[in-house]
């Protein structure tokens, strides 16, 4: 007969492993708590930073108000916290982290570091961090008020756990949505997310409010169908209020934020009663949007339910479930004037998406021809008019086809030059070495990502004056109108490289592309402030020639009364050499000491300069750049680089035919995403309405 096992106390190191198991399950776990220590720390700007999924990198940053250096040593230690002193503290507890688990859970099962500063503090302390302790001491380094805090390599130690992960793909979209959610919930707070190395996916202004995050995050389709929300009760001791869609909108998937006391939950009684409430009103098996804060008496809640923090119980659960519901089937029976439903008319030859219809008390009514509007952006371009049948991966295979020879792309360069105009062959083959204008091809074709050239781990946070200055002068002189236009806008074709054609809603409307990709640019260099790509030479490039090629150049407007141009030339060259530095550090431009130009700044990914204009560009920086006030200095050089970038030419693509490609597939996507337009585009003929479909009707009509 077998004698029962032993019973034996687990090693310490063992007993942390597993909880931190337990209560970070995965990397959106691991950010949700890093996001909720930065709300405590009273932060106004987060700003995160994904790779692999979370599992390579997950960096986190915000302008809170610190650590102190003397709590440095215990900081990531088990059950250590500014936030709690004893258990009954947590019948009234109104921070998000209470018991100190979070950077010690952690630090058992990844590579933690830190870096943080107070405000009465010189500098900032740098610190690592291995299952709870601290490695060495602190170490003074530069920084800004705030804390940084990077994990590398989570669950390292754990295979098993690592392995039961799905894709990076899936983790990074779940870290997503908890960003999402916390933006939303929290409009007062900047938040930020990006994959390391690539532009922003989530970006929400400072001091917003909850529907235009909504509307940023989700879109506007559901923007525009939410309805407020709110309903209290003092006997059982809650408030609730947020935005939920009107009758009028429907999902596959029902989405619900739900915080409990500021703290992000699930309660799937509540869900599902939601969710009943909806399928009188929504068509079968579809969903709403549901956004709603729920505040009650802290000594009804019970917040340390699970280690995950993401399930509360709490008293009269039942009544306040009910009365919630009650409020809310009196709001949708208030929206409910209004219905929309969806049907799909099909024309001889022409498909035409699902139609959005209103039944104003008439059962039987006829579909107005004028409201049917064109949704889906590969349906009826205009190059469909005109014969063109070559699909976009077509023209892009010397630009991404990774498997050309080396010969392959030297005849692809042979063409290009020799397809090219005559300047630029004046601007390649100037120097007795034909290839010293040369830019490196395959530094664009062979790399899959044309921002890889930022080395730095993380995005870089400034704080200089001037540029947050910018920035905000940008923002507030923003269009909303506009804004919603370009956002929501679908590309219709290409007139020339600076004319196109996009709809939004029953309008029509003719875009100047150069304006507003010149507007569009400036906007690149000033957010992207010291966060930029660069696009390096093969071979560098002489300032000098570059410049006595300009004053050649009738634009230029040189004179014998300017004197020499080789003066001229040399002033140049000394202008941006002494500034080298400067460019190079914040603007990624490359300027070596002996004058010569080694690379330029990356603005759009997958967008490069064309080289023609690369002369006037240099004399129009030492000449037309303020380099003695820092503001004016970083203004006019952003927008003499936005009007170079701008130029929409041959660029380095291999067919005349190229630049539809890039407008249609690089410039107005970037456009779509990112634009802030100004308030002065309304009259400076940027974007003008050409065609609105009712008014053509009443043309039609006429005749």
């Amino acid at each position: 007969m077998e004698l029962p096992q032993n019973i034996k106390r687990l090693d310490e190191a063992v007993v942390n492993r597993i909880a931190a198991g337990e209560i970070i399950q995965r990397p959106a776990n691991a950010l949700k708590e890093l996001i909720e220590n930065c709300l405590d720390a009273k932060s106004t700007n987060i700003q995160i930073t994904v790779k692999n999924g979370g599992l390579k990198l997950l960096q986190i940053q915000d302008n809170g108000t610190g650590i102190r250096k003397d709590n440095f040593d215990i900081v990531c230690e088990r059950f250590t916290t500014s936030k709690l002193e004893k258990f009954e503290d947590l019948s009234s507890i109104a921070t998000y982290g209470f018991r100190g688990e979070a950077l010690a859970s952690i630090s058992h099962i990844a590579h933690l570091s830190i870096v943080s500063k107070t405000s009465n503090e010189l500098c900032a302390y740098s610190a690592n961090y291995v299952d709870g302790k601290l490695q060495g001491t602190p170490k003074p380094v530069a920084g800004n008020q705030g804390t940084i805090i990077t994990v590398e390599d989570l669950f390292y130690n754990m295979v098993v756990r690592k392995k039961a992960l799905k894709s990076a793909a899936e983790e990074y979209q779940k870290i997503s949505e908890v960003v999402s959610k916390y933006a939303i919930h929290n409009p007062s707070v900047s938040f930020s997310l990006k994959k390391s190395g690539e532009n922003n996916d989530i970006r929400t202004p400072p001091n917003s409010n909850t529907v235009e995050n909504v509307r940023i995050i989700y879109g506007n389709q559901i923007a525009r169908e939410l309805i407020e929300f709110s309903v209290e009760n003092e006997n059982l001791g809650f408030k609730a209020n947020g935005f939920v869609t009107n009758v009028n909108y429907s999902n596959k998937k029902m989405i619900l934020l739900l915080f409990i006391n500021h703290r992000l939950v699930d309660c799937q009684t509540l869900k599902k009663c939601i969710d009943q409430v909806y399928a009188t009103y929504l068509p079968k098996n579809c969903h709403p949007f549901v956004y709603m804060s729920l505040e009650i008496n802290p000594l009804y809640v019970d917040v340390n339910v699970h280690p995950t923090k993401h399930e509360v119980h709490f008293l009269n659960e039942e009544q306040i479930v009910e009365a919630i519901l009650s409020a809310l089937e009196t709001k949708l029976l208030g929206s409910n004037n209004s219905r929309v439903f969806y049907t799909q008319a099909k024309l001889p030859g022409v498909q035409v998406e699902p139609l959005t219809l209103k039944d104003k008390d008439k059962p039987n009514k006829t579909i107005n021809p004028k409201e049917l509007v064109r949704t889906d952006a590969k349906e009826q371009k205009l190059d469909k008019f005109f014969g063109a049948t070559s699909k976009p991966n077509e023209k892009r295979n010397i630009q991404m086809d990774t498997s050309l020879t080396e010969e392959q792309y030297e005849e692809a360069h042979k063409n290009f030059l020799q397809n090219g105009d005559d300047f630029e062959q004046k601007l390649l083959n100037k120097s007795t070495n034909n290839d010293m204008f040369e830019i490196n091809q395959n530094s664009f074709n062979k790399n899959k990502s044309l921002n890889s050239s930022m080395s730095k781990i993380g995005r870089c946070v400034t704080e200089i004056t001037s540029v947050l200055e910018l920035r905000k002068s940008i923002e507030d002189n923003c269009h909303r109108a506009l804004r919603e236009t370009f956002a929501q806008h679908v590309f219709v074709g290409s007139i020339d490289p600076g004319q196109a054609l996009i709809q939004y809603s029953t309008k029509l409307y003719l875009c100047d592309t150069i304006k507003i990709l010149e507007e569009l640019l400036y906007q690149f260099v000033i957010f992207n402030f010291k966060n930029l790509g660069c696009i390096s030479f093969s071979e560098s490039i002489s300032i000098y020639e570059l410049a006595k090629m300009s004053l050649d150049l009738p634009e230029t407007g040189w004179t014998q009364e300017d004197g020499p141009k080789e003066e001229l030339a040399q002033r140049v060259v000394e202008v941006l050499v002494d500034n080298s530095a400067m460019l190079e550090e914040y603007f990624s431009m490359k300027i070596d000491t002996d004058g010569n130009l080694c690379g330029l700044p990356m603005l759009l990914e997958m967008y490069v300069p064309d080289t023609s204009g690369l002369p006037m560009y240099i004399i129009r920086l030492a000449t037309e750049v303020n380099w003695e006030s820092e503001k004016e200095c970083f203004h006019t050089f952003a927008k003499e680089t936005a009007r170079f970038y701008a130029k929409l030419t041959l660029n380095s693509k291999f067919e005349k035919s190229d630049w539809k490609w890039i407008v249609e597939h690089v410039v107005y996507p970037g456009i779509k995403d990112y634009f802030i337009p100004p308030k002065d585009f309304t009259n400076n003929a940027a974007i003008l309405e050409i065609a609105n479909l009712p008014n053509l009707y009443k043309v039609f009509e006429r005749c």
